[in-house]
């Protein structure tokens, strides 16, 4: 069954970073797949080779809830579109940036991760999955009608992975970006459990790593009122 397309290009968008007014960086061929690794800048370096020397059991994953078309297909992909799936459970197809495909590749059978509505008006954390797949080939970059389309992969030697996720449930509230953003610049000079957290110090990965301490803590926001 065709499972909609989710728009995951590996990258976030800037709305993230910058709040509702930001744009969404795109390539200049939508259509083909970057075959160099974006710069990243020292923090971006410091924060990738700390997530490389830890292995991680929770996730953020983020996709973007609001319509837009890409060569013709809508790539809005939601918590309430995974909730509405057959088993609720799909592919988490798309991603185009290497160091967010090897986040997938490291993530194992039942690990959890928080499902992250980005680039829309109030971007922020929606939902629980959890991983019922682990990596295997990305039959999107096979497609030539797919947004997300590689001419440069090979079906012998492809170059982007998926998982499958399963939906676990609704956060008790929705917690928004700028709760969190609050929260790491408090925790950043206090020492707390938010203050390396790579939604801010890797903001342009759509999949990224969480700690204990991270996933735990943001946990609790679900039963506080917000800040």
């Amino acid at each position: 069954m065709p499972r909609p397309r989710k728009r995951l290009h590996g990258t976030a968008g800037q709305a993230d970073k910058e709040g509702p007014a930001g744009k969404r960086t795109k390539t200049k061929n939508p259509g083909e797949a970057p075959t160099t690794v974006e710069k990243s800048s020292p923090q971006e370096t410091s924060a990738l080779k700390k997530c490389g020397n830890n292995a991680s059991s929770y996730w953020l994953m983020k996709s973007e809830p609001e319509s837009r078309l890409e060569k013709g297909v809508d790539v809005k992909f939601s918590i309430e579109d995974l909730q509405a799936q057959p088993k609720q459970t799909t592919c988490w197809d798309g991603v185009r940036n290497y160091q967010a495909r090897n986040f997938l590749r490291a993530m194992k059978l039942g690990q959890e991760a928080f499902f992250y509505h980005s680039n829309c008006k109030e971007p922020g954390i929606a939902g629980l999955v959890k991983i019922v797949k682990e990596a295997y080939p990305d039959h999107t970059q096979f497609e030539k009608s797919n947004p997300h389309y590689d001419p440069s992969s090979k079906k012998d030697n492809p170059k982007w992975s998926m998982v499958d996720v399963q939906f676990v449930r609704m956060m008790k509230r929705f917690i928004p970006l700028a709760e969190l953003r609050t929260h790491h610049q408090a925790h950043k000079a206090t020492g707390g459990p938010l203050q390396h957290m790579a939604l801010f110090t890797l903001q342009r990965l759509s999949v990224q790593p969480l700690t204990r301490e991270e996933f735990d803590f943001i946990l609790s926001l679900e039963e506080k009122e917000p800040s």
